[in-house]
């Protein structure tokens, strides 16, 4: 009590004047309530650990009497309870372990039931379950358990992940799941684990007559009945006795400002540790599917610039939220400030908006703090929604020089009195086109061997067992580093004194160039000769990054580490990575590129494109290639290869092209649509057989997830022909048995690709000391 005492006077001290935006919000305030729009407010803004301004406005009731508003006003918070009473209880029992947000409800509700079973918890938290926003409330009913029961029997509008739709019955639901896993209602556990240890005194469900006087009344019920007052205005909770996961919170400004600041702190205040700053990070970070572009966290209302909270200019990355009755919070962690506006807008009838007002205040306040609004913006965006690198440039036309630029441009002067080992094939070249070896030798450079990977050193091979070949061009002998060995051995390597590594990657963690160049290093090592990667562009852009992560036990040659599908990084990155993760101990040198951003796609580079492979025939093709090859390892299947279109097509004989293309396509997979086609491939799987199958168009590169569409394929083909694909086939591949375990179980693939994007989280943590760009 005395620590509430104490915050209380800090907070009336700081007022008086010391807040050069007091003025101007004094007057957005007052306008609002000379329009008839809020018959009063409370208005409580911090900065920086402390408050900066605390101040009340006009009424709290207009009829039956009128009566001024106090800063001690206590009110009717609405939707506020599902971030300050709900959420809040499921952090903590989160930091406990008592669930898992990817878990399905039905695994703690088991009633809930019939089109639910692949809902999860963190679809609920971020209102992408599919729910209707609404429980019916006619013919009219009461009691918390029908409550409940019509919540848990609601059918589904819309399947898991698919759309956002605000929904009140997912925070009914998540009410119950606080009972299912504490043994209390929400009411009571939010009492003692969230209002008590930080000091909210007045915030409580179903307040008692005694506080009635300070209360904000709200609605009149009926034409002539008694208005609202101590009693929640949401009906449905009304119907449920005042308590429900959605609503039934009342709260005073003073009382919200020591939650914000708590979540400021990342999870304390004063002494009070209520959670760890992981968790307060986990929850009030984006959240929701990674192919929608509306930001939730769990509960949060995340702004960006597709948000709804756009028009009331806050920082892009804050995060809030807003109650029917006019209530709001919204904190910015980026300047360490929140903003508490509360009013009973609906007092003493609703359909006065307070968006205005709520626009205003936001605006004044950034500019009383010196908040350059835009410029916050387009730094929180980037680091929101990127999230796994840098910032990135949409469009951008660059002039990038690769390693093999730089070093030309530099005479080589790394490699001269050196015999060097090359290894390259057809990709290396400058940026105009012309080989590295031929670039070396003209610069004097000692070249001792060639050694080519897989596709060999014109990269025109689609077969295994390679053998050592003889450069046309040179007459220098072309090691093979697919054939009888896949590693340089110590008689290639004798007489060498470094070796070089020159090749382009695609960006997907199965393509073998990834490997050749590990075991290069690792005999390098062996060795103690020096090897140098000249690092090229990942063509499918540095920035995103996508699941399934490789398990530990399926390393490979074509998944030499455990990284993600899609890794985001360049191979010089992936080389310094292995050296210190894999403990390889190379004496590695990785000559840099020059302007090369994380986001650029290789068409923003300006450098020639050359096939990496006779089955990659252009961008297109290598950013379908790695979903589309997920499952190339059956065989029965074709992803295309031996066609004018490998990997933009895919098809077997037990497809019917148009059912596969219907039911994709009713997928809604984000940035790619599907039509039927018939091809016959001339070489490869299903050799000479006409078969039926799907071409892919990506319609937009920058939404579209070739994970997604990977796994999406896979349960597509296991749902309209059970057992055909052997997913164990391709187990090197997919690379994660739980993956395929889930796929197997028809579990839901945006409900697959969100477990396996939460698994990504070591692996970015990781990832990042290693970035270049």
């Amino acid at each position: 009590m005395k620590l509430v005492a104490l915050f209380t006077l800090a907070a009336s001290a700081m007022y008086a004047g010391s807040f050069a935006g007091s003025e101007a919000l004094d007057a957005a305030v007052e306008e609002a309530i000379e329009k008839g729009r809020i018959p009063g407010a409370v208005l409580v803004v911090g900065h920086q650990g402390q408050i900066v301004h605390r101040k009340a406005y006009g009424n709290r009731a207009l009829v039956p009497r009128r009566e001024p508003m106090t800063r001690d006003t206590i009110f009717d918070c609405a939707s506020l309870t599902k971030v300050v009473a709900t959420s809040a209880s499921l952090m903590t029992l989160f930091e406990e372990g008592r669930f898992r947000l990817n878990d399905r409800v039905t695994e703690y509700i088991p009633e809930f039931q019939g089109g639910h079973s692949q809902i999860t918890i963190r679809h609920l938290l971020t209102h992408f379950s599919g729910l209707r926003p609404d429980v019916d409330l006619s013919p009219p009913w009461s009691g918390y358990e029908t409550g409940i029961k019509l919540a848990l029997i609601d059918k589904p509008v819309a399947g898991p992940g698919e759309r956002f739709i605000y929904s009140d019955i997912n925070f009914l639901v998540l009410g119950e799941l606080v009972e299912r896993l504490s043994g209390e209602r929400v009411s009571e556990y939010s009492r003692k684990r969230i209002f008590l240890p930080l000091g909210m005194k007045d915030s409580m469900f179903q307040p008692p007559k005694s506080l009635l006087r300070r209360i904000a009344p709200t609605e009149r019920t009926g034409r002539n009945g008694p208005v609202l007052r101590g009693t929640v205005h949401d009906e449905t909770t009304r119907f449920m006795g005042g308590v429900a996961g959605h609503a039934g919170l009342f709260s005073t400004a003073d009382d919200l400002a020591r939650f914000a600041q708590m979540i400021l702190n990342r999870g304390k205040l004063g002494k009070t540790k209520l959670v760890s700053p992981l968790t307060i990070e986990k929850f009030t970070t984006p959240q929701s599917p990674p192919d929608q572009h509306i930001l939730r966290g769990l509960a949060w209302d995340i702004d960006s610039p597709y948000s709804s909270t756009r028009g009331e200019l806050f920082p892009v990355g804050s995060y809030g939220h807003t109650g029917f009755t006019g209530t709001s919070m919204w904190i910015d962690p980026v300047t360490q400030s929140y903003v508490i506006l509360l009013t009973n807008a609906v007092h003493p009838k609703r359909g006065q908006a307070v968006t205005e007002l709520r626009g205003k205040v936001a605006t004044v306040t950034a500019a009383a703090l010196g908040i350059d609004v835009q410029d916050v913006a387009l730094t929180g965006y980037s680091e929101t929604i990127v999230g796994a690198g840098r910032r990135r440039d949409v469009a951008r036309n660059g002039e990038t020089l690769t390693g093999l630029d730089v070093l030309e441009a530099e005479g080589f002067q790394r490699l001269q009195d050196q015999r060097v080992g090359l290894i390259t094939n057809h990709t290396g070249i400058n940026r105009l086109g012309k080989r590295n070896v031929d670039l070396m030798l003209q610069a004097g450079v000692k070249l001792a061997a060639l050694f080519a990977p897989e596709h060999g050193f014109a990269g025109v091979e689609d077969r295994d067992n390679l053998e050592d070949t003889v450069d046309p061009a040179t007459g220098i002998r072309v090691f093979s580093l697919y054939g009888k060995t896949r590693r340089p051995t110590p008689e290639m390597l004798k007489g060498i004194d470094a070796l070089v590594f020159d090749i382009q990657d695609v960006g997907a963690r199965f393509y073998t160039y990834i490997t050749t160049m590990a075991y290069a290093m690792e005999a390098a090592a062996k060795a103690g000769i020096r090897l140098y990667v000249l690092d090229r562009p990942n063509p499918i852009n540095g920035v995103d990054v996508e699941g399934p992560m490789l398990d530990a036990d399926k390393t490979s040659f074509v998944g030499y580490y455990p990284i993600p599908l899609r890794h985001g990084m360049t191979l010089g990155e992936l080389a310094r990575m292995f050296n210190a993760e894999n403990g390889i101990g190379a004496r590695l040198e990785v000559v840099q590129m020059k302007d090369w951003h994380r986001g650029d796609w290789f068409d923003a580079t300006r450098l020639p494109w050359v096939n990496p492979s006779p089955n990659l025939r252009g961008l297109n093709a290598t950013l379908l290639y790695p979903g589309v090859a997920m499952l190339e390892y059956s065989p029965n299947y074709s992803v295309g290869r031996g066609t004018d279109a490998p990997f933009e097509q895919a098809g077997a004989e037990f497809v019917s092209g148009r059912d596969l293309a219907e039911y994709l396509n009713k997928r809604l997979i984000p940035g790619v649509r599907l039509y039927p086609t018939v091809f016959k491939p001339a070489s490869s799987r299903l050799a000479g057989k006409e078969i039926q199958g799907v071409r892919f168009v990506v319609t937009n590169r920058e939404a579209f997830s070739p994970s997604r569409l990977g796994i999406e394929i896979a349960a597509a083909l296991e749902h309209l022909s059970p057992g055909s694909i052997d997913l164990a086939a391709n187990a090197r591949l997919i690379g994660n048995s739980a993956v395929m375990d889930a796929i197997k179980a028809g579990d839901d693939p945006r409900v697959i690709q969100q477990r396996v994007d939460e698994e990504l989280r070591p692996f970015l943590e990781k990832r990042s000391k290693y970035l270049l760009y």
